[in-house]
């Protein structure tokens, strides 16, 4: 299982876990859920490798040349899981819908960067079945299409921004690559923080497991040469991951322990998160992973890179509600009761201003009846 492979990888890079990672494989019969982030596992672009770009990329959401590099520049995401409608490993099929919902550009002329933003909405079968629903057909898959348009059938829906880039020459990359990269202040006094050195073999496999071939995250000389910059990068998706799994760790650790079996049960639990990649993370480098309690559920999230400025920023609310246990496979107990009591909030007067579009009306790529693809996986 995909997630279960996730928890491997990241095993030895986080703090220590209650229950063994090690022992056996998670069964599709206790209904456990996938924990949060886990699904940027799930539905990857069926591409052919003759497809892919020449950095390795896919090149579905790319505006062509001369745009032609590509970063992960943040997102947001709503974990919206019930009862009924969350994804679960019970070896059954889900469904993602996926389009194209805003373009913007911004730079000046020569200079200009295009921000794509890219929606995904995801659910399990519950729904379809509810409905019954039969993909098999056309009509069937079109049903699909405009359920997930509800909100009250998705999982989780995700907004994804990457920023497209023109081409450097090798003089300007290498320059590049020499430069020291921007100072950004972090925040300070975090109530968790956890620091991990991640290597090229963790970049290798979360490429593996995310179906991603970008070269920036495999070849060294590619990154020095081309993209200018002095290492591996660190996956944008998997700072996300990283700063999640922290903070349900620190959410699990910080709450009253109740074994349930591994059965269902009350937690506190990640109902959203927003975040922005600020600066380049890269292999080899020291960060730390950050979190400061704000009170009511409100979290801030940061990475501080190697000279220990702002290197990802991002802010989640929790609530203590239904969601599933991790399992015996992976890290935590159900938990019952709040987490790290809300302390009082300690103003954070630092504003962080990400390179992206401005807060102005976008362009509308698509019209919202046009759905874009939608990658089915059982």
């Amino acid at each position: 299982m995909p997630s279960y492979l996730l928890d491997a990888t990241l095993a030895d890079f986080l703090p220590p876990r209650e229950v063994p990672l090690y022992g056996r494989l998670p069964s599709i019969t206790e209904g456990l859920h996938v924990p949060p982030t886990h699904h940027l596992l799930l539905f990857p672009p069926p591409s052919r490798l003759s497809a892919l770009l020449p950095d390795g990329t896919d090149p579905e959401q790319s505006p062509g040349e001369p745009y032609i590099r590509r970063m992960w520049a943040g997102g947001r995401i709503n974990f919206r899981a019930t009862h009924n409608n969350s994804l679960r490993m019970i070896g059954q099929r889900a469904s993602c819908l996926e389009r194209i919902s805003d373009v913007t550009m911004k730079g000046i002329t020569g200079d200009e960067k295009i921000y794509v933003t890219i929606e995904r909405r995801v659910s399990h079968s519950y729904f379809e079945r509810k409905q019954q629903i039969e993909h098999s057909s056309d009509a069937g898959e079109e049903k699909v299409r405009k359920s997930l348009m509800k909100d009250k059938y998705c999982s989780i829906i995700e907004h994804r921004n990457i920023v497209f880039m023109r081409e450097r020459s090798s003089d300007v990359a290498a320059d590049a690559a020499k430069a020291p990269g921007k100072m950004l202040k972090p925040p300070q006094n975090p109530t968790f923080s956890h620091t991990l050195t991640p290597t090229a073999a963790l970049l290798f496999r979360f490429s593996a497991l995310t179906f991603n071939a970008h070269r920036i995250h495999l070849d060294k000389e590619y990154c020095q040469k081309t993209e200018g910059h002095r290492n591996l990068l660190v996956h944008g998706p998997l700072s996300l991951v990283l700063m999640v799994e922290l903070l349900s760790w620190h959410l699990a650790s910080s709450s009253k322990t109740i074994d349930h079996g591994n059965k269902l049960g009350w937690s506190d639990s990640i109902l959203e998160i927003e975040y922005r990649n600020l600066a380049p993370l890269y292999a080899d480098e020291p960060m730390r992973v950050c979190g400061k309690n704000r009170g009511k559920g409100e979290w801030v999230l940061w990475i501080e890179g190697r000279d220990g400025g702002c290197a990802v920023k991002g802010k989640a609310q929790t609530s203590n509600k239904f969601n599933g246990a991790r399992n015996q496979s992976g890290s935590w107990h159900v938990k019952l009761g709040s987490t790290a009591r809300d302390a009082a909030a300690v103003p954070d007067t630092q504003d962080y201003v990400p390179d992206e579009p401005d807060a102005a009306p976008r362009h509308t790529l698509e019209d919202p009846e046009e759905y874009g693809k939608m990658p089915l996986a059982s």
